[in-house]
């Protein structure tokens, strides 16, 4: 729908990079991507990150709310909520972060979207009205949910003038190229060959190469 994955790819679960994520249809490890989305005659760049539902993996989402100005709380129309839902939930709530509510995978034949409904509304007081109901695998209703993350969801503070800060939330190493960042970038701008330091070693380090996850990595002059 944003144009950024072709339906030619053959691939079905584009963020799901794992063995075992994608064996088992869960979500290990956050990802994340950065694409367009052009609404009402404007364009707007939309950073999403994927994280896991699972309570075990508690770490990779509070990491990935503090990046965040807003959080879409998936439910299974089939399930229900789960423990880890309500887990979740909170821990984007005392953020004081936008939660937009979504209902999916209402195409199966045993979803019960309205009890869901009921259910969310007394444990998180979520107003059924403004449950959005989907189906990732149909496609049904997801234009609704990317216009509620424009609408609904904040733009980031930032101050463009300021020096450059960014909020380091996940990194990996790669035996080719060194360390990798994923960053937030909160005010300022950074380009290919200048310096950073580390808030909290002090340390000074120089940028080989800046990208973008769309939702494959692509090169970039700056952030």
């Amino acid at each position: 729908m944003t144009g950024f994955v072709s339906e030619k790819s053959g691939q079905n679960q584009m963020l799901d990079r794992l063995q075992v994520e994608r064996e088992r249809g869960i979500t290990v490890k956050a990802q994340t991507a950065s694409l367009n989305y052009r609404l009402d005659g404007k364009e707007y760049l939309l950073n999403l990150i994927d994280t896991p539902g699972h309570v075990d993996f508690s770490n990779e989402v509070s990491r990935s709310l503090a990046a965040c100005q807003g959080v879409i709380l998936l439910v299974d129309a089939n399930e229900g909520v789960q423990a880890q839902t309500v887990a979740n939930f909170y821990l984007a709530f005392y953020k004081e972060l936008t939660i937009i509510p979504v209902l999916n995978k209402v195409d199966l034949k045993n979803a019960d979207p309205e009890r869901v409904k009921e259910q969310m509304k007394t444990l998180f007081d979520i107003n059924p009205s403004d449950i959005l109901q989907i189906s990732a695998k149909l496609g049904t209703g997801v234009e609704d949910v990317l216009r509620a993350i424009v609408e609904r969801i904040p733009p980031p503070p930032v101050d463009r003038s300021a020096d450059f800060r960014a909020l380091l939330f996940d990194s990996w190493y790669d035996r080719y190229r060194g360390a990798i960042l994923l960053v937030y970038v909160t005010d300022g701008s950074v380009k290919v060959g200048k310096e950073i330091t580390f808030v909290h070693s002090g340390k000074n380090y120089e940028i080989r190469t800046l990208g973008m996850l769309r939702p494959h990595e692509e090169p970039a002059k700056g952030l």
